[in-house]
């Protein structure tokens, strides 16, 4: 007697393989060529940034071309600007800080030597004491590798300059065929979905682009904001924090945070005051208060509406896979799965 097995929907499986083995393959790739898909990376988020000049140019009736070539022109003067005043600044910063970033790590040590020689002879103290004695002794090997990372970083920026320089060369290529890449995507569309999908990618490209204007926007505004504060304070590298400020500000919830504490470090090195340190506490609790209820709530029009959760986690998966464009583009890529998550769920694919 024979026995009829249903059979297992194969297609399904090799559907399923072949998406899982297309993702390892793009994620090898990516590894790869990390360097090249960077300088496309930059390339695309300043094209982004741009496009909406470019835009309401074209919308006073000035042709595409000629768009672009009035806004290279202005930017040629604002690269201008920057390399003759802005980089000489930082690099002088970063030059002090690699210079002074040895004494620093020897204050620490004595400071560490200092809590020891306080200890009072109780139970536990000789716990402590080994703790201390362990971090002290760890102290010059941090001092070593902190000063090849900051090599590296430096050596790193070096590299990234020739991507500064192909990225100009890039953006106008995007920009320029903008539309004749948007209309062929169009065309590839299956015709029965293609309104719901232009739809969905309109909603999705407002979303991202509405967000990654704003927190450039926002962390200029921080970089500016707390490097003028720095400076009147008298903090040493007051670039440099200021910076880190405006960078650490991409980071929900805990840039706050992290923003703060190369500003407090320095400025307890450079005086020994509680007092000098808890008004640089307080200068980045008034310009956090200002970004959060007053730049943002203008900047940010629409909320993202994301989950606290899946914003960290997506935060910390992505920033471990691209650094620091993971980070960046974190929240753009979670609210874009978001977005047509919810059209998924509605049925809109379904409809015909």
């Amino acid at each position: 007697m024979e026995h009829h097995h249903p059979h297992l929907p194969r297609n399904d499986y090799g559907r399923f393989i072949a998406t899982v083995l297309l993702f390892c393959l793009l994620a090898a790739a990516g590894y790869a060529l990390q360097h090249t898909i960077s300088c496309f990376l930059l390339s695309w988020v300043i094209a982004y940034l741009l496009d909406p000049l470019l835009v309401r140019v074209e919308q006073r009736g000035l042709k595409r071309g000629y768009a672009l070539g009035l806004l290279y022109v202005v930017l040629l003067f604002v690269g201008f600007f920057f390399l003759a005043f802005i980089l000489p600044a930082i690099t002088i910063s970063w030059n002090a800080f690699i210079h002074d970033l040895p004494a620093y790590i020897q204050k620490l040590k004595q400071v560490a030597f200092d809590w020891k020689s306080r200890i009072p002879d109780r139970y536990g103290a000789d716990e402590i004491q080994w703790l201390i004695d362990k971090a002290a002794a760890n102290i010059d090997t941090a001092t070593e590798k902190a000063g090849v990372g900051a090599y590296n970083f430096g050596t790193r920026i070096i590299f990234n300059l020739f991507n500064i320089v192909l990225s100009p060369i890039l953006v106008f290529f995007m920009l320029f065929y903008k539309q004749t890449v948007i209309e062929t995507l169009k065309s590839w569309l299956p015709d029965g979905r293609r309104d719901q999908i232009i739809a969905i990618a309109n909603e999705v490209n407002s979303s991202i682009g509405g967000y990654l204007r704003g927190q450039v926007f926002v962390s200029i505004i921080v970089a500016v904001l707390a490097s003028v504060a720095l400076l009147v304070l008298g903090t040493p590298h007051p670039f440099f924090c200021g910076i880190f400020a405006g960078a650490a500000s991409i980071l929900p919830f805990i840039g706050v945070i992290i923003a703060t504490l190369p500003a407090l470090f320095f400025s307890w090195f450079q005086f020994q005051s509680a007092s000098m340190v808890g008004q640089t506490a307080l200068t980045f609790a008034v310009i956090y208060f200002v970004e959060g209820y007053l730049i943002k709530p203008l900047v940010f029009k629409e909320s993202m509406n994301l989950n606290p959760l899946v914003t960290i986690i997506m935060v910390m998966a992505l920033g471990e896979t691209l650094g620091f464009w993971g980070i960046l583009l974190a929240l753009p890529i979670a609210s874009a799965i978001k977005i047509t998550w919810g059209h998924l769920v509605q049925g809109d694919f379904n409809q015909r």
